[in-house]
């Protein structure tokens, strides 16, 4: 007689089908499909206590559009006028990032994860989801501030704005390392 397994396991079990299916098919774009989803599916398991989400999803929020970034470098603006022409290009160096992530965003079409037993926690502006704006606007502000400001909390900060995108089920690993990837090099152009 066998025994039921465990929601652990199960989860375990469905986060490695992909990667069965992958050595089935033996391409790498299954490879890497597989690997993207194995991914997901264990960080996007780690979403279990619905008032930690809480918090998860304000501080996301924040990041939408950049507007936790815009904020930020208008600010500095204001109270640094000394500053005020470095702040306006790094502030004008985030708006960038994130009008070109959404425009390759538009033009690629990537659909969100839609995973059965995982749904996202949080709506989103569009269903679209490779890269991930949020990530490409929080690494160029890293970037783009880090003459500005002390560079370790404002890579911390744009570290955990992009994982929260997986956290909530609304990115694959791949649309966060391609928004982290973009913005980088678009913060670096506007230093």
């Amino acid at each position: 007689m066998s025994t039921p397994k465990s929601s652990a396991s199960a989860s375990e079990a469905d986060a490695a089908a992909p990667l069965r299916e992958a050595a089935r098919r033996r391409t790498p774009k299954a490879w890497a499909n597989a690997v993207d989803l194995a991914i997901y599916r264990k960080f996007r398991q780690l979403a279990r206590d619905p008032s930690r989400t809480k918090y998860v999803k304000a501080y996301s929020s924040l990041g939408e559009h950049g507007a936790v970034w815009l904020g930020l470098g208008a600010t500095g603006a204001l109270l640094n006028p000394s500053r005020a022409y470095e702040w306006r290009r790094s502030t004008l160096t985030v708006g960038a990032a994130y009008l070109i992530s959404t425009s390759i965003k538009l033009a690629i079409g990537r659909q969100r994860p839609a995973v059965e037993d995982l749904p996202h926690l949080m709506a989103t502006p569009t269903g679209l989801s490779f890269p991930s704006s949020h990530s490409s606007s929080s690494f160029a502000a890293a970037q783009a501030y880090g003459r500005l400001l002390p560079s370790p909390p404002l890579y911390c900060a744009a570290v955990s704005m992009a994982f929260t995108r997986m956290y909530l089920g609304v990115h694959y690993p791949s649309d966060i390392a391609a928004g982290a990837l973009l913005g980088t090099l678009i913060g670096r152009l506007g230093r």
